[in-house]
């Protein structure tokens, strides 16, 4: 899968980048989402992590495709923002230190198989500080009997999440709220929820 989405970077580009996601700006721009340190967990070509350097965040950001990383670090410097690029595996962190108030996955959680969802998880959440938050979007429909089969028969990666899976993975350790999702979207699979979360207590969690 790596090996798939460097090549992407390098040659193509992927109909997702372009712009910061428009549930992560309208947060940022009510003040829900207050001024931090931030990562950008699969930054691709740092759309959401340049969008928050610039109000104010100390952003670190992470994707495991190195051509991804030159892009956003040129998109980066041609902003004139600074943003701390890593190349990384969210499935084991090896440069990633510290806590963060605010984590940002658009698209990357979804895109593991079962295995690899189960490390992120053990990963990510150490990542967040006690009341930090996390922005998850994710595709998600209830799959079909053949997409589990197909699932179950790739490779790597997944096709999208079940219902009800964002909070059985994430809920041990996080507060959850589905803030927006639809059946629809063009161009893209048949269903999308959007997740804002926030880290429970040691002792509540």
């Amino acid at each position: 899968m790596k090996a798939f989405y460097d090549a992407w970077y390098r040659w193509g580009n992927p109909p997702w980048i372009g712009e910061p996601r428009s549930e992560l700006v309208r947060l940022v721009e009510d003040g829900t989402l207050k001024p931090g340190r931030a990562i950008d967990l699969g930054c691709g070509v740092g759309d959401n992590a340049i969008f928050l350097a610039r109000h104010g965040f100390e952003v670190t950001a992470v994707d495991f495709a190195p051509s991804a990383v030159a892009r956003a670090q040129a998109r980066a410097r041609e902003a004139g923002v600074e943003v701390d690029f890593l190349v990384d595996d969210l499935t084991r962190l090896s440069h990633v230190r510290g806590e963060f108030d605010l984590l940002v996955d658009y698209g990357t959680f979804d895109d593991l198989g079962a295995g690899d969802r189960e490390a992120y998880v053990r990963e990510i959440v150490p990542l967040a500080g006690q009341g930090g938050r996390f922005l998850l979007w994710v595709f998600e429909w209830r799959l079909s009997r053949r997409e589990r089969l197909f699932t179950r028969l790739l490779p790597f990666g997944g096709l999208a999440l079940a219902p009800g899976e964002a909070e059985t993975r994430f809920g041990p350790w996080f507060a959850i709220e589905k803030i927006a999702g639809g059946q629809e979207l063009p161009g893209w699979p048949r269903g999308w929820a959007a997740y804002l979360m926030e880290r429970r207590s040691v002792v509540d969690a």
